[in-house]
């Protein structure tokens, strides 16, 4: 798949890395030219689009006229919703996808035809590869100037944690496990919450305690 990302902020970038990593061909577009040339030493040169995705010059050199998908990530609604609706109308593309920043502005991208309307990096994803990988964290956004990670993850059967109370996990320090999805219903997570294969879990760890939290929820090699 042929798939644009327009904003090359931090969902932008951390998108970009999951969907190249599954082999799709992926071109990030960024307007500033210093964002587009540090994004380009992480993901390749190859990778990046300098340019204002809102401009139809600049999508037709971009080849929004072949994408089989184009998603909208940029921090502002205004520019997110143009470039949507010119992939719908001017480029005919078939799946379109907007990050909302203001919740209230959901209707909006909706009534002008926004297939799906999220707002973070793990939805975006998820919508397009339809499934996360047992194990796998998917970080979805930041807290405290980019301290503390919110991450995302989904137990296998061969997790440590499965099994055990919460009570019973040496987390890292500052690390709270907030939510849990199962069986495509949400609950909250207290001392006694025993962890389940397939479970998806919601967790707030500081960014240098990632690697601890992973250590303790992924499965052993």
């Amino acid at each position: 798949m042929y798939l644009i990302l327009v904003g090359g902020g931090n969902v932008g970038m951390q998108l970009a890395k999951k969907l190249i990593g599954r082999g799709h061909e992926v071109l990030l577009m960024e307007k500033d030219s210093k964002q587009a040339h540090r994004l380009g030493t992480v993901l390749g040169e190859e990778t990046i689009f300098v340019g204002d995705g809102c401009e139809i010059a600049t999508q037709k050199e971009a080849g929004f006229n072949r994408a089989d998908a184009v998603v909208a990530v940029t921090g502002e609604d205004e520019d997110n919703l143009v470039v949507c609706q010119m992939a719908k109308v001017v480029w005919n593309v078939q799946r379109v996808l907007a990050r909302v920043n203001d919740p209230t502005h959901e209707a909006i991208f909706k009534k002008i035809g926004v297939d799906q309307t999220v707002s973070a990096t793990s939805l975006i994803f998820s919508l397009l590869d339809q499934q996360i990988t047992m194990d796998e964290f998917i970080p979805i956004g930041a807290l405290a100037k980019g301290n503390i990670e919110i991450v995302e993850t989904v137990l296998s059967g061969r997790s440590p944690a499965v099994g055990l109370r919460l009570r019973e996990l040496s987390l890292p320090p500052q690390t709270n496990i907030i939510y849990i999805l199962r069986n495509e219903q949400g609950m909250l997570v207290g001392g006694d919450t025993q962890f389940m294969e397939g479970d998806t879990i919601l967790a707030l760890v500081p960014s240098d305690k990632a690697d601890a939290l992973r250590d303790m929820l992924a499965a052993k090699h």
